[in-house]
């Protein structure tokens, strides 16, 4: 469980910040640059003191000011990945890797944790001669050796340019399901909350404004001015049915329907976010015949945003809720209002590997 009540003073900005769950796997962290996502990240590894609140891991109170407990950051067990590696340039990986994990921890992790992070042939090297993605590796696995109880990443791949993102991005989804061990993930990217995120919290000014799935935040209106209007769209949960490897398309199964995608090299039963973008989505009055768009569904229109000068989102229940953006002449054109009868057109090529994220291992097929 995490049960977090902080309050904190920073000049005129100040943090009022309220989060509890007991998700077991990513919480990302989300919002816009100078929300108080790093301050409170701070303030859980107890690098900033609160004014007030609580901080609760597990059953252990960490931070609990009317109760006089501020536990010292090096007594928290919380391993911390910042922005930047803060390797130490002068010692081996190795030995940035055992530096602070408590005696006999890292004997017994340290082989698992490196095989899983794949740095192996890294240890006798110094940072200086790692890439960036190589360095962060090296940063998650000395947080991991520490052996903590919670993860906290401030933004770990925002130093990154796209190439070593990608390097790291598959190592991070790992960790939680291989380790069992919670993560508190802070970002300001959608694709990467996509992909890693089990739970969602959003923050603005200082203030926690939602929780919950990725799922059901992202198909909400009102939350729209923070998970971003261009990047818009709808998130839902799959799982692979089958391949058709001849044709080139992967099967995914969602509520009864079945959604193509180009073919995933990963087996049947995996389950999956998919992440469709309004932008990818269009609509028609009647079921369209002959065309190249693999995904069609029949829905009704429930909500329509018209609040956009240009462009306009509207809301279809395809039996899961999914986002289209179109032009007002086209809303205009068709008549579009809720309660409206329609057919959603997704093409396969609109999802790639960053339209993805997965949930869990269970119920995985050696099968492919």
């Amino acid at each position: 469980m995490i049960d977090i009540d902080v309050q904190k003073g920073l000049g005129s900005f100040k943090i009022d910040a309220k989060i509890k769950t007991d998700t077991n796997g990513v919480i990302a962290l989300f919002g816009r640059s100078g929300s108080g996502k790093t301050s409170l990240v701070n303030m859980i590894a107890g690098l900033t003191r609160p004014d007030s609140g609580r901080i609760v891991i597990g059953n252990e109170p960490l931070f609990d000011n009317a109760r006089g407990i501020d536990v010292a950051p090096e007594h928290r067990r919380l391993g911390y990945v910042f922005q930047e590696d803060r390797l130490f340039p002068h010692m081996s990986v190795i030995a940035n890797l055992h530096y602070g994990a408590p005696r006999g921890a890292a004997g017994r992790q340290f082989n698992r944790i490196v095989d899983l992070l794949g740095i192996r042939h890294l240890l006798k090297r110094r940072p200086t001669t790692l890439s960036g993605g190589e360095k962060q590796r090296v940063a998650i696995g000395r947080a991991l050796l520490a052996d903590p109880r919670l993860i906290l990443m401030d933004e770990p791949l925002a130093s990154l340019d796209s190439a070593r993102k990608d390097e790291i991005l598959p190592f991070i989804e790992e960790l939680s399901s291989e380790l069992g061990m919670p993560i508190i993930y802070v970002s300001h990217t959608m694709d990467e909350i996509i992909r890693l995120a089990d739970t969602l919290v959003l923050m603005s000014d200082g203030r926690i404004e939602a929780l919950g799935t990725v799922e059901a935040l992202t198909s909400r209106l009102d939350l729209r001015p923070m998970t971003g209007r261009y990047e818009a769209g709808s998130v839902l949960h799959a799982t692979i049915a089958h391949h058709n490897i001849e044709q080139g398309l992967t099967y995914l199964s969602f509520n009864n329907n079945t959604f193509k995608v180009p073919l995933l090299e990963l087996p049947r039963g995996r389950e999956l976010r998919i992440r469709i973008r309004a932008r990818d989505v269009s609509i028609a009055l009647t079921a369209p015949q002959d065309i190249s768009i693999l995904n069609v569904f029949p829905g009704t229109i429930t909500e329509i945003d018209e609040d956009a000068s240009l462009q306009v989102d509207v809301l279809i229940d395809i039996g899961v809720p999914i986002w289209a953006r179109i032009s007002r002449h086209s809303l205009s054109m068709l008549d579009l209002h809720p309660g409206k009868k329609t057919y959603v057109l997704i093409k396969a090529i609109a999802i790639n590997r960053y339209s993805l994220g997965g949930l869990t291992r269970s119920g995985m097929s050696t099968n492919d």
